[in-house]
């Protein structure tokens, strides 16, 4: 493998303000300190020059807390519209247990009368069966 064949691996990131200031910055350093000009006029416009990156920088801030506060509202407001569908998903899902319970109440209670129906039937027959087998 030739020199030109090796693998290369190239790491990309995301442009920041910060970066972005602060390149702006350095450039604008350079250009003034390779700039023919008077030591007075040289921090006459460096003062310049960083005040204008200073307000940059403030109006960057404001944006970028503007977009965080955005986020964070958006952010807050699913939260909250999922937080309210899953109490009313709770809700329902209470009202259908509390339905079932009392469906099974009436379920037992429909039962036990059945069951004590057919137990004094059972007792009027057999009473009826003696008393049949006495007079006979």
């Amino acid at each position: 493998m030739g020199h030109d064949d090796r693998p290369v691996i190239v790491v990309e990131r995301s442009s920041g303000v910060g970066a972005f200031l602060f390149g702006a910055a350095l450039g604008a350093v350079t250009a003034l300190l390779l700039a023919p000009q008077s030591g007075e006029e040289t921090r006459r416009v460096i003062g310049e020059r960083g005040r204008q990156a200073r307000d940059r920088a403030s109006e960057a801030a404001d944006e970028l807390t503007e977009k965080v506060e955005e986020g964070f509202e958006r952010a807050k407001r699913r939260f909250e519209d999922g937080f309210e569908s899953v109490r009313e998903n709770i809700t329902e899902r209470r009202t259908d247990a509390e339905d079932a319970v009392e469906a099974g109440k009436a379920a037992v209670s429909s039962a036990r009368d059945e069951l004590e129906r057919r137990l004094s039937e059972s007792r009027t027959r057999r009473k009826v069966a003696t008393a049949e087998e006495v007079t006979d």
